[in-house]
């Protein structure tokens, strides 16, 4: 074991997030005589997964969780298909019986490594002690390559005790072969591209993964085209770029962005796995325009529809040959009025943002975030109305300071998530968007934050319901057990934050969000531990949504231009 603890410092990995027990114990024992790793302590085993997960977003790193045997491994499958959802590299560690009780039915002996396998890149026992190094050598190789994703490796507790021979001063990671792409198929997407009269590139979360966000910007600039992100893809670009074209979907969207969508005759999606709150309808999505699709993942390509030309690649690699191709032609694009149009696009389809009505609009809550927090700020959401309603109003401007569980979207993400993102950060801010029904979900890793001074803000949507499911149910015509409120305001979040050790504040006008949200930043500085500020919205406020991206329908009428 502390030949593990070696490779996993030689990793990048600093900080662990984890829970002891016997079977896991002499990984314990080793961290404990090094000292050169921090480890928290979590209340539930999915909840180091998450945290590990925030923290492997924000460093572009591998992140690690650890738990013991039996009920911690199965604690942790949501956060393993939370990341291979999300291509998030994780190793999850867990303890195990002994070997020669495996097949006996010991306590908390189970087969962890079968139930991981859908989750996983890899999930693997370890059999022999002198495999250990290498085994998690292996893992941390295969978390990083290609489409990055989660890792399991379960350790017997008499593999764990051995002693083996073991020379850290001669070791080293394994290396990650890059995904080049393939030459002539760039020089065939550059010639479609500026074929294209109304081109649009699709930048998806493959993008922010391979560090590509500068060369995306660079050819867009260079060629004059927009660019739309995905919902994973947030912070790409910066929004408030001439250049940026919003975002296409049937739930997180822009206006603008699905009537620029609409208009285009190409789109060149980079890292994007066209979701399906992404594309909506797919003869609608699809039209009469043409698609290329780039990915570091060979099946992703045709996977949800065949596209025009399709090309595997490193995200960053391919935007890098793409706009060194673009710049040995003689004659560059010319974007004519297609720049105008799609920000005139931008200016005029809206949806209002102000509004000074009681009980509050989600949107003014978002519309205080966006006045309130600045560009460097780290932004964690995870599922439901918030969420959505995060996507189509926050403004976001870095890669990796806007992160969601996009595809898994598990509730209770967003404070172990956040704890993730802080250790990694620590200097930086960070802000959690939950929900009230999410935020119970992993309330407990609050004492995780208190005990460790990991400071952050909660900025809580409270509308006593479980409202994206409500939303849900009309399609069935009924309210049916979506509904949590009870005495005055159902649960006392602020008491929940005063339990743990926190602080909270409870808002009910809109004119009170600026200075609950200024108050909060200055409590969670000042008290090192997260600060909840938690706004009663409007009960019913619905979200805008629809089956197919050119039919969607409003929850209040919108101005058109």
């Amino acid at each position: 074991m502390q030949a593990v603890v070696e490779v996993l410092k030689s990793e990048g990995v600093d900080t662990v997030f984890g829970c002891p027990g016997a079977a896991i114990l002499p990984l314990y024992k080793a961290m404990e005589q090094d000292r050169g790793i921090e480890h928290l302590v979590v209340r539930h085993e999915e909840g180091a997964t998450h945290m590990a997960d925030g923290w492997a977003r924000t460093t572009g790193n591998v992140g690690v969780a650890i738990g013991t045997s039996g009920p911690a491994g199965t604690n942790m499958i949501t956060g393993l298909y939370t990341a291979i959802a999300d291509s998030i590299p994780i190793v999850c560690i867990t303890g195990q019986a002994v070997s020669s009780k495996l097949h006996q039915e010991a306590f908390q002996a189970v087969d962890i490594v079968e139930i991981a396998r859908p989750v996983t890149k890899w999930a693997v026992q370890l059999k022999e002690a002198a495999q250990a190094p290498w085994i998690f050598r292996e893992a941390f190789r295969i978390a990083r390559s290609g489409r990055p994703g989660p890792v399991l490796v379960d350790i017997p507790l008499d593999v764990a005790k051995q002693e083996i021979e073991w020379d850290a001063g001669l070791d080293a990671p394994l290396p990650v072969a890059a995904v080049e792409p393939h030459l002539p198929r760039v020089e065939r997407a550059l010639d479609m591209l500026l074929a294209a009269e109304r081109p649009l590139l699709l930048a998806g979360g493959g993008v922010i993964l391979a560090g590509g966000t500068d060369e995306l910007v660079e050819l867009a600039e260079y060629l004059d085209v927009p660019v739309q992100v995905t919902l994973m893809g947030k912070g790409a670009i910066p929004e408030d770029h001439r250049l940026f074209a919003g975002m296409t979907g049937i739930q997180t969207h822009q206006r603008y962005g699905n009537a620029s969508f609409l208009e285009s005759d190409l789109v060149l999606a980079v890292g994007a796995r066209f979701g399906d709150r992404h594309t909506g309808e797919l003869d609608v999505y699809r039209g009469d325009r043409r698609f290329i699709h780039v990915d570091v993942e060979p099946t992703q390509l045709g996977r949800v529809f065949g596209p025009d030309l399709g090309i595997v690649s490193d995200a960053r690699l391919f935007l890098r040959e793409l706009l060194a191709a673009a710049r040995r032609r003689t004659t560059a694009r010319t974007a004519g009025s297609w720049v105008e149009r799609v920000n005139e696009l931008k200016r005029t389809l809206t949806r209002p943002m102000d509004s000074g009505d009681v009980p509050i609009k989600p949107n003014r809550v978002f519309n205080e975030i966006n006045q309130t927090f600045g560009p460097d700020t780290y932004f964690v959401t995870a599922i439901g109305l918030y969420q959505i309603w995060s996507g189509q109003f926050q403004q976001t401007f870095q890669p990796r300071h806007y992160q969601v569980c996009g595809q898994a979207g598990p509730l209770g993400w967003e404070i172990p998530a956040a704890i993730g993102v802080k250790k990694a950060k620590p200097q930086a801010e960070v802000v959690g968007v939950v929900g009230d029904y999410s935020f119970q979900f992993l309330v407990e890793e609050l004492a995780v934050a208190a005990q460790y001074d990991v400071p952050f803000v909660l900025v809580m949507l409270n509308n006593e319901y479980l409202g994206l499911i409500r939303f849900a149910e009309k399609g069935y015509d009924m309210n049916y057990e979506v509904d949590i409120h009870y005495d005055e305001f159902g649960s006392d979040n602020v008491k929940i934050m005063e339990a743990y050790g926190c602080s909270g504040r409870r808002v009910r006008d809109p004119e009170e969000i600026r200075g609950a949200l200024e108050w909060a930043r200055k409590e969670a500085e000042r008290t090192s531990r997260p600060v909840l500020v938690e706004v009663m919205i409007e009960r019913e406020a619905d979200i805008a949504a629809g089956t197919r991206i050119d039919r969607i329908i409003e929850p209040e009428p919108v101005p058109n231009p």
